[in-house]
């Protein structure tokens, strides 16, 4: 498949068909509820909405349709370089991805049933309020579903005992199989996750994740622990974390909050109310200052534009106009709420084509004028924000290389941010490709040289699976 230069082809001008998550339905939710095949064998899932790789069909209505793109696999094969044209804000695809995987435990990606009615006014613990799309009639945009393991009490209906018996031979007695822990550990999705925790605990009458947090240390441990509590529970976890105590871990936050749907950050906040009694929110303020601040409480507000909203070429070429004017076209210092505002507001489809059209009209990267414009803790949230828009695989590449190069490894990031990826097995394989094309080697390998122990073990099982 071919592999158009970083930010995709030249700004067109058309409007591309929206991206959908590639999640099933959850029940507990306005949505279809999803059904599981039997335990084993594993297949991907994806815990976070992802744009498709390669480019749409062309647009024949002024619309785009409520579906999502065509299975990954089914464009024709290219050779670079790309041809010049392509619809306005697609993605870029990249030479040397893996074949196409079936999603775990769901149809292929773009095969889901449409959804025909947002969430409720007053939606239950764990769901977002109803949102209307950026830029367009309601009718024209659908509320994202939340992301795989994102409603809360949510599990799989299959027999994990065999695994929980397994788990319980391994820490039981003197000595522990780290061996064990990480092959049964690294299998399961997060539906399937909180079965199993739930069936070690009534099974043994024990804690899962206390008997882990007992039987492991260092590095090891905060990734096994990372597994046991789940994608929504782990980034509960990781905010408390980031906020409490001395200073604060901007990093974590950022890589939480930033660039997530507005279904998944409703759930966190809720998850985090219920886990530690406090608002989010709130915790948040008190944390941070200042137009960063600011930023997080738009943030926070889970108002962006929903995934299905349709990109518009007027808007896209004002909100380009406008960044234009608030960054490198004052005088008299950045605006900050400006930018931040449409970074933090636009669905990942727009911003590649604010992007785009910045590029095709001020003959710049975006990238390269916000870095200029912002610094510290600013710079960072608006770059991550921008990045995960442009191309998600490479930003979640580019967050793993960061947190291995330099003066030592900072080992905390690295085994949040695998985890994460880990979640979305068809995403994982994209991430690899993308830090196969950028870093012109395999990430198993780079991590290979910066671990050691059963924290390499862990580390190089996730990638490699």
């Amino acid at each position: 498949m071919s592999y158009y230069p970083p930010g995709g082809p030249p700004y067109q001008g058309h409007s591309p068909q929206p991206r959908h998550s590639p999640y099933p339905p959850q029940s507990q939710s306005p949505y279809p509820p999803q059904s599981h095949s039997p335990y084993p064998p594993h297949q991907p899932h994806s815990p976070y909405p992802q744009q498709g790789y390669g480019p749409p069909p062309p647009m024949q209505q002024p619309y785009p349709p409520q579906g999502g793109y065509p299975p990954q696999g089914q464009y024709p094969q290219q050779q670079y370089p790309p041809p010049q044209q392509a619809p306005y804000g697609s993605p870029a695809p990249y030479s040397g991805y893996p074949p196409p995987q079936q999603p775990y435990g769901g149809p292929p990606q773009g095969q889901y049933p449409p959804q025909s009615q947002p969430p409720p006014q007053g939606a239950p613990y764990g769901q977002p309020p109803p949102q209307q799309a950026y830029g367009a009639p309601t009718q024209y945009s659908q509320p994202t579903p939340p992301s795989l393991g994102y409603v809360p009490g949510q599990s799989a209906s299959v027999d994990m005992t065999r695994d929980a018996e397994a788990l319980r031979g391994a820490m039981k007695g003197f000595g522990t199989n780290e061996a064990t822990l990480i092959q049964v550990l690294l299998r399961p999705d997060p539906l399937q996750m909180a079965t199993l925790r739930r069936s070690f605990d009534q099974r043994f009458m024990r804690n899962l994740l206390k008997d882990v947090e007992k039987e492991t240390s260092g590095y090891f441990r905060e990734g096994l622990t990372a597994l046991v509590r789940g994608p929504l529970e782990e980034d509960a976890h990781l905010l408390h974390k980031g906020i409490t105590g001395l200073g604060t871990k901007e990093s974590l936050l950022n890589d939480v909050l930033l660039g997530r749907s507005n279904a998944d950050i409703h759930a966190i906040k809720a998850a985090y109310q219920h886990h530690f009694r406090r608002s989010l929110d709130a915790d948040i303020r008190a944390d941070l200052s200042l137009k960063t601040e600011r930023l997080f409480t738009i943030v926070l507000a889970g108002t962006r534009a929903e995934d299905s909203a349709p990109v518009y070429p007027q808007q896209t070429e004002q909100d380009a106009a406008e960044l234009h004017r608030a960054t490198e076209g004052t005088k008299i210092g950045a605006d900050q709420m400006t930018v931040c505002s449409v970074l933090a507001q636009r669905s990942d489809g727009q911003i590649r084509a604010i992007a785009q059209a910045y590029r095709a009209k001020y003959h710049r990267e975006l990238e390269t004028v916000i870095a200029k414009a912002f610094s510290g803790h600013m710079k960072d949230a608006l770059l991550r924000m921008l990045a995960c828009g442009v191309d998600r695989a490479k930003a979640d590449a580019q967050a793993l290389e960061d947190s291995m190069k330099g003066m030592g490894t900072k080992d905390e990031l690295l085994v949040t941010r695998m985890v994460r990826v880990h979640w979305d097995r068809q995403h994982l394989q994209q991430v690899k490709g993308a830090y196969r094309h950028f870093f012109k080697r395999e990430l198993s390998q780079r991590i290979r040289g910066e671990t050691s122990g059963d924290y390499q073990r862990l580390m190089v099982a996730l990638v490699d699976q």
